[in-house]
This record gives C-alpha cells, structure tokens and sequence, in this order.
C-alpha cells in the first residue's frame, strides 16, 4: 500500500513577531479526510498557525509540505520568505481559508462573490463556474440568497457564503479561522450544521475554534496550543473525556463556565 502525504504538514515551525515568539516549534499534520481542531486560549498561537500553513504569514523557522511538497524558502530568520511565489500561489488555491468576518465583496451578488476567484483565478469557464456556484450555495442553504448583496444577508447567510465561496475553489483542504465567533448564538448554529456536514463527507479541515462542542463533535483530531506549543493532542473522545496535563483541564473547566 502507498502511502498518501497528508495534505498538510507542518514540522518544528517557529513564527515571532518582533521580539515575541508566537509559534516555538510546532508539529502539525492534516492527513486526508481528517479534520483537525486547534483549540487554546486567546493568544496561543492558532490564528497565527493556521495563517502560516496558509502562507499568509512567513515563518522564521521549520517545514511546511503540502501533499508531499515543501515549500522552497529564501533567507534565513525574519528575512526568510518563500523562494518560488508561483508555487505559493498553487498551494494557496488549494487551501481554502474561511475567516472569522466573512469578507465578502459589498458590491457583488452572492452568487458572483461565489464564481470571483474560479473565474479570475482558476480561469475555469463560467458557465462552469456558475452551475457549480449555484449547487454549493444550496448545498449551504442559501441557493435562494444567489442575487441577494452580502449587506442583506444575516451574519450566518454571510458566513455560509463565504464557506460556499472557499467551496467553489474545489481545493485540496478548508482551512476555518474562528468561523463562528463574530455570530450570535443562533446564527452560529446555522453555521456549525453546514460544517458538521462537511466534516462528514470527509473533507480534509483545520478548525481553528473557541467553540468546544463543534471541536468535539467534527473533529478526527484535537491539538490544544498553550503559549505557542502543543500542550496536549490527541483524539477528541480522550482530550474531552480524560485530559492529561492540568493546564488543558484548566482551560476546558474555563470554558465550560
């Protein structure tokens, strides 16, 4: 049997920001069809890995391999930046992020927030585009929002846009950054449904959350960072069951308070 490269992989990555360090050497892997939770208290470092596997921030330090591939870099420490920006470009339409405020066009449709980057990006042909933009749109619950502007829509239509959007690149992996933390609590429902829903058509994710049932309930794997490292990882039965180290059962009490 062959073995398959997870789709991301991620060894020994050092992230600062001026002087503070963000990221001491994390492990990270998302093999295929997995979802991956990162969960951790504000300022542990997850935003921050989640956007360095997606090359939206450079890395001083460690690997970053995308279905087998490393990413080439020039430079060393804070003047390290990836050598070869079309292979950036290439990972990076593979990787689908869903951000916390949706950041939708204001002045575009839904539907043509939706087909944007296939079209301009992927130069895939329109028509194309647009029936595989509709049927995502159903699929997240809004096909009948296709000709409605992002302003019109609730926070939980416009996330579920925006999931569609990430969609509609057909990418490789969903990368999700506090998808559900700018959204009331009913709104977030909504949202959560769509990705429970995902994560069960087996889609390869990172789930950047502070919300602990959807870690629970979608995740194949749970990492919890504490000031930059993993502190504890492991399957989501036995990181929320049976904790091991006191500073995850510190935090999870925290957050069921």
């Amino acid at each position: 049997m062959t073995h398959t490269p997870h789709v991301i992989d991620i060894r020994d990555l050092h992230k600062s920001f001026g002087a503070i360090e963000v990221l001491k050497g994390v492990d990270l892997a998302a093999p295929r069809g997995q979802v991956v939770s990162l969960i951790g208290s504000s300022g542990s470092g997850k935003s921050t890995l989640l956007r360095c596997a997606n090359l939206l921030e450079d890395s001083q330090r460690g690997e970053i391999l995308f279905e087998g591939e490393a990413v080439r870099w020039t430079g060393e420490g804070h003047g390290r930046r990836p050598a070869d920006r079309r292979q950036v470009t290439r990972i990076r339409t593979n990787l689908s992020m869903v951000f916390q405020q949706f950041n939708l066009w204001a002045h575009m449709t839904i539907l043509q927030n939706v087909m944007e980057a296939p079209v301009t990006v992927l130069r895939r042909d329109r028509a194309e585009v647009e029936e595989c933009a509709r049927a995502y749109l159903d699929k997240v619950g809004i096909g009948n929002k296709c000709d409605a502007y992002p302003a019109e829509l609730s926070g939980g239509q416009q996330q579920r846009a925006a999931i569609a959007r990430a969609l509609c690149m057909e990418p490789r992996a969903l990368l999700f950054d506090e998808p559900t933390s700018a959204l009331d609590p009913e709104l977030e429902q909504e949202v959560i449904r769509v990705i429970k829903a995902l994560a069960e058509e087996g889609r390869t994710m990172i789930l950047v959350t502070h919300d602990m049932a959807m870690a629970r309930d979608c995740s194949s794997h749970v990492v919890f960072l504490h000031q930059g490292r993993i502190e504890e990882e492991g399957p989501p039965a036995r990181l929320f069951g049976q904790p091991e180290t006191d500073r995850l059962r510190a935090f999870l009490s925290a957050t069921a308070a």
